[in-house]
């Protein structure tokens, strides 16, 4: 299956979500992340802020805010930068995503740890994105442990790669913590 048909059958699968679906996908995969020493280890960890088809990360942002140090993406042109979140300095951005406001770029290579979001991930750690391009960039720039987060059903044997691809080294769904560092 190509990259566009997948898009389209995790699209039509997530339009059958029930809000409580949703909200109980999301705790049990937070809380999954919770329990890995990866996470309990990290200070700096860049998280997405989720857009209403993501698994949200809103309760989860809140419950750690003041124990962890979170960033945030923010779309410049072609590239994601990384700035610290704080939620009161939140404004919509590209593709009306709130993004952090500010000047305080921090460098991608100091985050420890990263949450991915994905359209789809395979057993191998390679993910399928929006199709821009935006988190292989931004994961090319950093050695942090990658973690993508994602329901069930965007699980996949195998989805197509490009050289440009970059996997990440865990998946986390409701039922599956799949590891695969390289």
């Amino acid at each position: 299956m190509n990259k566009d048909d997948i898009r389209r059958r995790v699209r039509a699968r997530k339009r059958l979500l029930s809000e409580a679906e949703r909200n109980s996908a999301a705790r049990l995969v937070f809380s999954r992340l919770e329990q890995l020493a990866a996470f309990g280890m990290s200070e700096r960890i860049l998280m997405y802020h989720s857009l209403p088809d993501e698994l949200s990360t809103h309760e989860f942002l809140n419950k750690w805010k003041n124990m962890k140090r979170f960033f945030l993406p923010r779309v410049n042109g072609l590239d994601l930068e990384v700035l610290p979140y704080e939620a009161t300095s939140l404004r919509a951005g590209a593709f009306h995503i709130e993004e952090p406001a500010g000047d305080d770029l921090t460098d991608a290579s100091t985050m420890e740890l990263v949450v991915v979001p994905a359209v789809a991930y395979d057993k191998n750690g390679n993910r399928v994105g929006r199709g821009k391009g935006y988190y292989d960039r931004l994961l090319s720039r950093t050695n942090a442990f990658k973690v993508g987060v994602a329901y069930d059903f965007q699980l996949f044997d195998e989805v197509e790669i490009s050289e440009f691809d970059i996997p990440v080294d865990m998946v986390i769904t409701e039922s599956y913590t799949i590891v695969h560092k390289r």
